[in-house]
């Protein structure tokens, strides 16, 4: 049974095919009834217009602007023809019904019209004897009102089905709307995650190189010494596996972490000993802090941190030996300055004036995009007298 009405559910025209079928024999049982009262000549009318009728019920469906136009010819037809009411103007109401639910906007109007002209003009072609003027105007209006009821019910599906439509379209864009935020949010935090372990890594793994090979070199002449720079490696390595699980712990959504387990994230007061690793692995760098020290927002400190630390182990990697590099940190009212400089031979070009090549300069990329976020502005770029430069400014408010 089930499969029965899901063959007449997606095969609607068979369906009204049947119906058509029905109302033909209806109307074939009809006019037999009537028997002597029709002639020849109104036989001969009346059968080819109660066929037709029927294939409007049939076709409906499938073309009801076309079927719309042949009922009012056959209504027409009726009129001029002096043929009478047949059950198979029965297919008048349900054309009216169909344009209105799926028809055309003017099929729709000119059906509603044709509806409702129809019953006073079958009054005016045969008008009732035995009725007064007022009575045959309220058999008008009567005979019209299952004309408007149809139109009424079949505009009220159309309605109904445009809105549906409007919420379906519209959960469908808000769909897409989430599925490209959330692209955009995992995009964002694939990028900070980068951020963070280009940052963690580069600098701890560059220290932790320096050291090593210090190390090597003074193993045998001075052991005291390589056996401090291992100490420094130590020390680097579990700095950076606690920063490593920190990071990590973002992606850890869901499962219980113990309390203590992740270290905080860095800040400003964290730069003493970020610079006093990189004076132990061998990098002189002169620190200065100008201004009055006060807390500001984590984004912030956060940034001006990893610019420092990204600065440092860019002079490590690139400024070639004897390089001392300047930190300067100015607290405004409105901001803080940072100032990293180094006199080294300086980073390649094409790190800071392409963003990068073969995959390189991404700790240039990660600091601009740091302080970008927190609506500041950054340089980078060789000194007139050599060596590298990098200057950031970060407003303690959000820009707009």
């Amino acid at each position: 049974m089930q499969r029965v009405y899901e063959f007449f559910r997606r095969h609607p025209t068979w369906v009204d095919s049947f119906w058509a079928v029905v109302l033909l024999g209806i109307s074939a049982m009809s006019g037999s009834a009537r028997g002597g009262e029709a002639t020849s000549a109104s036989t001969a009318v009346a059968v080819p217009i109660t066929v037709l009728l029927c294939l409007v019920i049939a076709l409906r469906r499938w073309i009801p602007e076309k079927m719309l136009l042949l009922a009012a010819v056959l209504g027409l037809a009726q009129l001029v023809l002096d043929m009478a009411v047949v059950p198979a103007d029965f297919a008048m109401l349900v054309i009216v019904y169909t344009v209105a639910a799926d028809g055309a906007r003017w099929a729709s109007r000119f059906g509603l019209v044709a509806g409702l002209c129809a019953a006073p003009l079958s009054q005016i072609r045969w008008p009732d004897q035995h009725s007064s003027g007022l009575g045959q105007v309220l058999a008008a209006v009567f005979l019209s009102v299952p004309f408007a009821l149809a139109w009424v019910l079949g505009d009220s599906i159309r309605t109904r089905r445009a809105y549906f439509a409007q919420l379906e379209e519209r959960a469908a864009r808000l769909e897409k709307e989430r599925e490209a935020q959330a692209k955009v949010a995992v995009a964002a935090e694939r990028a900070r995650i980068a951020r963070e372990l280009h940052d963690v890594v580069a600098h701890n793994v560059s220290v932790m190189v320096v050291q090593a090979d210090g190390a090597a070199y003074v193993l045998d002449a001075a052991p005291d010494q390589a056996k401090k720079a291992l100490e420094t490696i130590s020390g680097t390595g579990r700095q950076a596996l606690a920063e490593m699980r920190r990071l990590l712990g973002v992606l850890r959504t869901g499962e219980h972490q113990e309390s203590g387990e992740y270290v905080p994230q860095p800040d400003v007061e964290q730069l003493d000993d970020l610079i006093e690793q990189c004076r132990t692995s061998g990098l002189p760098v002169d620190y200065k802090v100008e201004g009055t020290p006060r807390p500001l927002p984590s984004g912030v400190e956060l940034t001006a941190y990893r610019i420092v630390q990204e600065a440092l182990t860019n002079t490590r990697k690139h400024g070639g030996p004897n390089t001392g590099a300047s930190v300067r940190l100015v607290y405004f009212d409105d901001g803080l300055g940072l100032l990293v400089e180094d006199d080294g031979k300086g980073a390649p070009h094409e790190l800071y004036e392409d963003g990068g090549v073969d995959g390189q300069g991404h700790g240039l990329i990660g600091m601009r995009e740091r302080v970008g976020m927190v609506g500041g502005t950054l340089d980078a770029g060789p000194r007139p007298g050599g060596g590298f430069r990098i200057s950031a400014l970060l407003p303690l408010k959000p820009a707009h």
